[in-house]
């Protein structure tokens, strides 16, 4: 990243950092993944038990494998979804991760004024932001940014739906054009759209704007 990069992402983070804590989030601002990295583990007590859902951004940055290193240790347990093979076994952990002291996420989108843009399939994972975990730690890399909640929502539907949609063996038609296709099919991963626009735990959700492109 040039320094003309770095020194603007550092200004439009400490703007988009006074928009969340209006909304109540505490927000962060990491130039990069190993800063972020260092920020996420800082926000981990020792004795906490951790979950996470599917955010590419945090094993991108090596958040799961610090976090086996600190279970090895004995300072926190981690929910490891990983090693859920069949659907039994993934229903379980997903609801294990309700009754956690942090839940680790990323974000399809957020909005210039603070609005968190989630979309998902099973609903899992906002199911967690929304409700459970005491502690929901947010990364979201700057190419996340939205002028505004409707071009937040447009980026979450036709940016990373599409791009998401190629990890796994589904049939949509954004698996087959990299389009978003409105669709209505059992395969879909856009079957919930969540907005956070406030926190009302005042601190729960916590975001760390990383000056990195991650995820997507």
């Amino acid at each position: 990243m040039n320094e003309f990069m770095e020194t603007r992402n550092e200004k439009y983070a400490a703007s988009l950092i006074k928009a969340f804590e209006r909304r109540h989030m505490k927000a962060f601002y990491a130039r990069d993944g190993r800063q972020a990295l260092t920020k996420v583990m800082e926000l981990i007590p020792d004795g906490a038990k951790v979950a996470n859902g599917g955010t590419m951004t945090a094993a991108q940055i090596g958040v799961f494998d610090a976090l086996r290193e600190r279970e090895k240790r004995g300072e926190v347990t981690f929910i490891d979804r990983s090693k859920a093979v069949t659907p039994e076994e993934r229903r379980t952990v997903y609801l294990q991760a309700f009754d956690t002291d942090v839940y680790i996420m990323g974000t399809n989108a957020f909005s210039e004024d603070g609005q968190l843009v989630n979309i998902d399939g099973n609903g899992n994972r906002l199911a967690a932001l929304l409700y459970g975990p005491k502690s929901v730690i947010v990364l979201a890399s700057m190419d996340k940014a939205a002028a505004t909640l409707e071009d937040a929502i447009a980026r979450a539907r036709h940016t990373a739906a599409p791009i998401n949609a190629q990890r796994f063996d589904i049939h949509t038609p954004c698996k087959v054009t990299g389009m978003c296709g409105n669709c209505n099919s059992p395969d879909s991963i856009c079957n919930n759209i969540v907005i956070t626009r406030n926190d009302s735990k005042n601190g729960r959700i916590k975001v760390i704007l990383i000056g990195e492109t991650l995820g997507f």
